[in-house]
């Protein structure tokens, strides 16, 4: 009987102190630890389920890691956990640590200085003592009376004891059906444990209520067993962290803070300023009032926000109204100010005259990293703000600002004139404000190309640098001239070294200019070095004449030079270049192809040599299966991955627009649409020409199922007819796979090189034969483009792609500048250096870019001779206005290279014999692809959409002359060594336990 009586009191002494929990569970807590340490942690379990732990990202770690350790990174630190915390969140408990009042996306440049950083809630309680009594008196009336009791310094916050058992008695009376409605026993501590890290948030059983609460106790006694400062922060946190439903144009509303400003329209500071009466003795009690009904009615919507915030805010202001009342029966406040609070009325805020929109910031180097993060972390905008998480980028904020800054003067008139930038080919006074302009600064490190700026002038958060396809005219040339000298090395290789007797043994095809020159210049010097041999090259001479007519694209076309007086010359390809003459670069692209076809495996080209060779049909058909094969396999690549609709958009964007080939197309894929669908499928995409009902019948009718065969389909299109096939297939069998497409298209694969040798005429079978292998020689030379950073998936298969017709993008342009800069290494771009997720956390993860060296596309002599043949371009070319403009502090003169390019983007109808008979402009482009010294490298676009095109004449003079401008703010940044201020080594590890 004394042993029970005894152990009753204690039980009792223990209810009331809770003194010995408080030492055990501190004793306890205090092993529940974690030290960060290098590479990945062998010993670390990641929350699943709960709120707070998805949007800080905690929960998404292990996907978020997966995705970036296959994009580069590693994991430079990682929190390891205590053999006792392993255990403990393997038991299914919440792990315990200091929780973030505040947390979000933060954004630092190349040096560490933060230049985004997004906080979440957007305000806060910083401490407890910043609360106004009243706040927190009105909360513990409300939720947890004796929270902050001082008389007992040892208190669970967790449980109380009374309202749990409360709670319990009406949870049996629910069960035996005696009430309808059970009472809650979740403390502020417990309900903070169910919103943040509950599945869901909720408390869906006696087993979650049971984890809810030793989660808190043990959270509580971490810091040791005297608990009023902890509960002090239960109450400070709480405020800081309500879930308070969500709003339009702001998403998730949390803390009271945010839950004033978006629902009432409240200034936080105020509503606190008017809450304490020492801070504002001057306010009137009806200011009191409101002030206090909106907090009150905050409070108490947490219970059911989404429903009270909404439909149910007469229900909040009648609650509201009887909280007020109990209140002042409980002393919390006095009567006037009681009377003062029911004398209001709720006002919420109107979305339309007050909306919560938050601005798009249009600093591009923000735009830029987020939209990175974003795909990286496969995270959309608004989650990635939320994130718990630092990322360091390489960007150089002071630099990004300052020639932002000047980007944008340009529209101004008067600073555009100062500049230089009025004047034939430029601009004039009445037309700066509508032309845009992109820059992009690289600098080559030894760890990759670094993004030091990337930044336009739009007020959009569209990036033309990297999310556009433009004409950008005469750049595509030096895509041509690498591609050349790249071919010149390959024979090179192939050829140096022999004898000149075996040099004239080989068997050279008539039209193989390229491999005919190579090896007739190695006969003449058998002992040729490679650099003498590109140099040669670069002096080999084209006609400049826009006289002749060229097969190309499917018919016959014809070229002009930018300049009459360059029509009678036959520059070197290194003056063609300089001066950007654009005849030479045609035809030196017709040799490209005829290289390209006659050196393709299986030289499909010999099928032209003789017509009745009877072996003929059995190498066709082996030929037609392999080469088939082939090409299917690059078409398949092409739409791979591609929803329906894009692989049609894909398809058409190579293919020169007229209502002849596109009314092929479109019957040959969709046969069964009837003529409405057909007639508005040709004048959406053909707008230029004026089609009749009856020339849409003819069209409709004429290539209907069945009338052509697929090589004729393909022919009449102007495409290769396996792609048209395999286009058909994939829109029938969606879910094929290349297999698939290979077994189906046997019988196609036959057909498509046999009709050649079923013409009757030989001119025909030649003519069609032509534009086939032409197509094939573009795959070809678009595999050497895409190597070197091209980045759309296709080339348009005419010579008119050597002057911009396939179109490119400044990025990628930029990147083949940085290959030649780097000696023919491709290093790969870097944006983002690290990223540090939930620091100081349990969590705290720490992931840096892997190190590369880079790999070696391009030979280097090749990189070598096409920087000479750029610095003539600035030297006495295009972009000699740019001669001697970036000079380091010594005096000394920087090399400069680069190549322009003018893109003028437009659609034209032509009548008989080539007479344009209308003309309209799409956009006008003009881009300079350049390199500053030994480590900088970009572009600088200038560009203006749409119809306003049509009053601009600029050419690339125009951002040569930026570029010149902007010479006073880059120069510091490139003189050697500025680097260093950029490399920000990582943090050291944090060893210690915590």
């Amino acid at each position: 009987m004394l042993l029970l009586v005894l152990g009753a009191l204690l039980f009792a002494y223990e209810l009331r102190t809770a003194h010995f929990q408080a030492q055990q569970l501190s004793r306890y807590a205090s092993s529940l630890s974690y030290r960060v340490l290098p590479g990945p942690s062998p010993a670390i379990v990641y929350p699943q389920d709960g709120p707070f732990d998805k949007r800080l990202g905690y929960a998404y770690l292990p996907l978020m890691l997966e995705r970036l350790t296959q994009r580069d990174f590693h994991i430079a630190e990682q929190a390891q956990f205590s053999a006792a915390l392993l255990d403990y969140n393997r038991r299914g408990f919440f792990t315990p640590f200091p929780e973030k009042i505040q947390s979000g996306l933060s954004i630092s440049d190349c040096r560490g200085t933060p230049f985004y950083t997004f906080r979440y809630p957007q305000q806060r309680y910083p401490s407890f003592s910043a609360i106004p009594p009243l706040v927190a008196g009105s909360l513990l009336f409300i939720e947890n009376r004796h929270l902050l009791d001082a008389e007992q310094p040892h208190a669970n916050p967790a449980v109380d004891w009374p309202r749990f058992a409360m709670a319990a008695l009406s949870q049996v009376g629910k069960l035996l059906d005696v009430q309808d409605q059970s009472a809650g026993g979740s403390t502020l501590a417990t309900q903070m444990e169910k919103y943040r890290h509950s599945p869901d948030g909720l408390t869906d059983s006696a087993s979650e209520k049971l984890r809810q609460m030793v989660s808190a106790s043990v959270r509580t006694y971490q810091s040791g067993p005297q608990t009023l400062p902890a509960r002090e922060n239960i109450v400070r946190d709480y405020l800081n962290s309500v879930p308070l439903s969500a709003a339009p144009g702001h998403g998730e509303v949390h803390g009271l803070a945010d839950g004033l400003r978006i629902w009432y329209g409240a200034d936080f500071a105020t509503v606190n300023r008017l809450l304490d009466p020492e801070r504002s003795p001057e306010a009137s009690n009806a200011q009191r009032g409101q002030a206090l009904r909106q907090v009150l009615s905050l409070m108490i919507a947490q219970r059911r926000p989404s429903y009270y915030l909404a439909q149910g805010r007469h229900e909040l202001a009648e609650l509201t109204d009887s909280h007020i009342r109990l209140l002042a029966n409980g002393g919390l406040i006095d009567t006037p100010l009681r009377d003062a609070a029911l004398a209001q009325q709720l006002r919420f805020r109107d979305w339309q005259l007050e909306p919560t929109l938050q601005a798009v910031d249009s600093n591009k180097g923000i735009s830029v990293a987020r939209s990175r993060l974003s795909n990286l972390l496969n995270m959309p905008l608004y989650d990635l703000d939320r994130l718990d998480l630092s990322v360091s980028t390489t960007l150089q904020n002071d630099l990004q600002q300052a020639v932002s800054a000047y980007l944008q003067r340009l529209a101004d008139p008067a600073f555009a004139e100062q500049i230089g930038l009025f004047g034939e080919r430029l601009l004039s006074a009445e037309k700066t404000a509508d032309v845009r302009y992109s820059f992009t600064l690289f600098e080559r490190t030894a760890n990759g190309s670094q993004v030091r700026v990337q930044t336009d002038s739009t007020d959009q958060p569209f990036d033309i640098n990297e999310g556009s396809k433009l004409e950008l005219g005469s750049t595509a040339k030096l895509r041509v001239l690498t591609t050349y000298l790249e071919i010149i090395a390959e024979l090179h290789q192939r050829y140096a070294g022999q004898s000149p007797s075996a040099l004239r043994s080989v068997d050279v095809p008539e039209l193989d200019f390229l491999s005919r020159w190579a090896i007739d210049y190695l006969i003449r010097d058998p002992e040729a070095s490679l650099p003498a041999m590109l140099d040669a090259a670069l002096e080999r001479k084209y006609s400049a004449s826009p006289g002749e007519r060229f097969f190309t694209g499917g018919g016959l076309h014809t070229f002009a030079n930018f300049r009459r007086e360059d029509n009678a010359r036959i520059p070197t390809l290194r003056e063609a270049l300089r001066e950007s003459i654009n005849l030479p670069f045609i035809r030196l692209m017709r040799d490209l192809v005829r290289y390209s076809t006659y050196q393709a495996p299986g030289n499909s080209a010999e099928l032209l040599k003789d017509d009745k060779d009877p072996r003929r049909q059995a190498y066709l058909s082996r030929f037609a299966d392999r080469e088939g094969k082939t090409f299917l396999l690059r078409f398949w690549r092409k739409y791979q991955g591609q929803p329906a609709q894009q692989r049609l958009d894909t398809f058409l964007s190579g293919l020169r627009h007229t209502s002849v080939r596109l009314a092929a197309v479109h019957r040959y894929l969709m046969p069964e649409v009837d003529e409405a669908t057909f007639a508005a499928f040709l004048r959406a995409h053909v707008p230029q020409e004026k089609l009749s009902d009856k020339r849409i019948n003819e069209l409709y009718l004429r290539y209907g199922p069945g009338a052509f065969s697929l090589p004729d389909q393909g022919y009449i299109a102007r495409v290769h007819p396996l792609e048209l096939w395999l286009l058909g297939y994939l829109i029938e069998n969606p879910q094929a796979r290349f297999n698939d497409a290979v077994t189906a298209s046997h019988d196609q694969r036959q057909e498509v090189y046999g009709w050649l040798f079923r013409s009757r005429h030989k001119s025909a079978r030649d003519s069609r034969l032509r534009i086939m292998l032409e197509v094939e020689a573009f795959l070809d030379i678009h595999r050497r483009w895409q190597n070197l950073g091209y980045p759309f998936e296709h080339l348009v298969p005419s010579l008119a792609t050597a002057i911009g017709s396939s179109g490119d993008r400044p990025a990628a342009l930029a990147e083949l500048m940085g290959i030649i800069l780097n000696d023919g290494v491709r290093q790969p771009t870097q944006r983002i250096d690290s990223l540090h997720f939930a620091a100081g956390t349990p969590y705290d993860t720490l992931v840096a870019r892997n190190t590369f060296t880079g790999n070696r596309v391009m030979p280097a002599e090749v990189a070598a001779a096409l920087r000479g043949a750029l610095s003539q371009v600035v030297e006495g070319g295009t972009a000699r206005r740019l001669q001697g403009s970036f000079s380091l502090a010594d005096g000394r003169v920087l090399t400069l290279g680069g190549k322009t390019g003018t893109g003028d983007n437009r659609i034209e109808t032509v009548g008989a014999g080539g007479r344009v008979l209308s003309s309209r402009a799409l956009n006008r482009t003009a881009t300079f692809v350049f390199y500053l010294g030994p480590r900088h490298y970009g572009t600088l676009t200038a560009f203006v959409p749409g119809r306003a095109a049509e009053n601009f004449t600029f050419t690339s003079a125009l951002p040569v002359q930026v570029l010149k401008g902007m010479a006073p703010i880059l120069a510091p940044y490139l003189e050697p060594g500025n680097s260093t201020q950029c490399q920000t080594p990582l943090a050291p590890v944090q060893a210690s336990w915590k």
